[in-house]
């Protein structure tokens, strides 16, 4: 069945009634983690909350004053989760989130326009596609596009929008032979009812559940921002329209101003001035690492140099890598000397060496490894790592000298 999203996309508010109302559960990711949500799944006598599909998200919006949080389809019916019950009968009032179904409807209708137009130009066949939350794509048929042939079709299909040409929708029951004629990539298998066929007033005729614009004039706006290589032998092409465009064009020029201020140069000088930062910049990181490797040897001669340095040696720096804790253990000699290193933030995370005498880098290894809440691995007189907090370092210096105490005075 066309449920009255379909019939109807720039519907905002409708009056229906509540069929079934079941208590159900919602997966969902909030902050990258995925909870479940207790909820009700609710159908109604009819909706415009178009429930996801064809490769487009699902509506959001209101049952009363209850947030519809996802509408799936299951055979004729959708099925509205929420988070509160509705009374079975009850007459209810439905409102769409306007913004999110107006920019799937640009998105969407964009997509059918480039996709036809890259098939009438070029012959690239769609073979997928995906409406992404800040851009779309378009998997083409194709291994790569020309840039030419990209400019040539961002052309064409502006060329379309500003022609005003209508959009229309037809319904044919399956074995109408006007079927046959159209674009499609088959029907899913608990499709119900009428053939829903989007019709670009001579450029497309496709089949497709999803919610469309009236007019391509409405798409204001299409840009083909480039491509991307995808699976074996196909491209995809990533494309905005409509307010995307707009949107896409406000957070460029606030970008572009704010590196005018940082940059201290022109839009046309940025990347130039961007180029001679970064290789300023290696140049820096290549002479620190020169003088950090000088200073880990300084480091090490300078203990090896006290008369009173014992058999203990710990040192703990905020700037510095795994070289540079490595190069200190390699100029102490660690078959008599216990070495504890440490680089990175004080009581944050960091990287840490223990070298020394083989047998007992193996027996302190996992115990310094468990007061740093770090992970690392040993062999041959060294156990190295990552440290997620150096807050312990205290700890394990006072285990480390109290072992090599044992050792000085002969009880190891």
């Amino acid at each position: 069945m066309a449920f009255q999203c379909q019939r109807d996309c720039y519907m905002r508010e409708f009056v229906t009634s509540v069929v079934s109302c079941c208590p159900a559960e919602l997966k969902h990711e909030v902050n990258g983690k995925k909870e479940t949500l207790k909820g009700f799944n609710v159908k109604l006598q009819d909706t415009i909350l178009f429930p996801e599909g064809g490769g487009q998200p699902d509506d959001h919006g209101l049952i009363g004053d209850v947030a519809v949080l996802r509408v799936t389809r299951q055979g004729p019916d959708a099925v509205h989760f929420v988070g509160s019950a509705l009374e079975v009968g009850q007459e209810v009032q439905v409102r769409v989130d306007w913004e999110r179904r107006f920019d799937h409807m640009q998105q969407h209708s964009g997509q059918h326009l480039i996709t036809a137009l890259a098939d009438t130009m070029f012959g690239y066949k769609t073979t997928s596609w995906e409406l992404g939350r800040q851009r779309s794509s378009i998997e083409l048929d194709t291994a790569s596009m020309k840039p030419a042939q990209l400019k040539e079709l961002e052309e064409a299909v502006n060329e379309k929008i500003r022609a005003h040409v209508p959009v229309t929708v037809q319904l044919l029951s399956i074995d109408d032979p006007a079927v046959e004629k159209v674009r499609s990539r088959g029907l899913p298998d608990d499709h119900a009812g009428p053939i829903r066929i989007i019709d670009i007033d001579g450029v497309d005729a496709n089949m497709c559940c999803g919610t469309h614009v009236s007019n391509l004039s409405h798409l204001q706006v299409i840009k083909l921002l480039g491509t991307e290589k995808g699976k074996k032998n196909k491209t995809n092409l990533i494309f905005l329209a409509g307010n995307r465009v707009l949107k896409y064009a406000e957070k460029s020029y606030s970008t572009e101003r704010s590196l005018v201020s940082l940059l201290k140069t022109g839009p046309d000088e940025h990347v130039e001035a961007v180029d001679k930062l970064q290789k300023s910049a290696k140049l820096l990181q290549k002479t620190n690492l020169s003088l950090l490797r000088d200073m880990a040897v300084l480091i090490a001669q300078n203990f090896k140099n006290d008369p009173e340095r014992g058999n203990f040696f710990s040192l703990h720096k905020k700037e510095g890598d795994n070289e540079f804790m490595n190069i200190i253990a390699n100029e102490i000699n660690t078959e008599e000397t216990l070495v504890f290193l440490t680089v990175g933030e004080e009581k944050g995370p960091g990287l840490f060496l223990l070298a020394g005498p083989g047998g007992a880098v193996s027996e302190l290894g996992p115990r310094v490894l468990e007061l740093l809440q770090g992970k690392g691995a040993g062999k041959n007189g060294r156990f190295q790592g990552k440290a997620n907090s150096l807050a312990g370092r205290g700890e394990v210096e006072a285990l480390l000298r109290e072992h090599s105490q044992r050792r000085s005075s002969g009880e190891e």
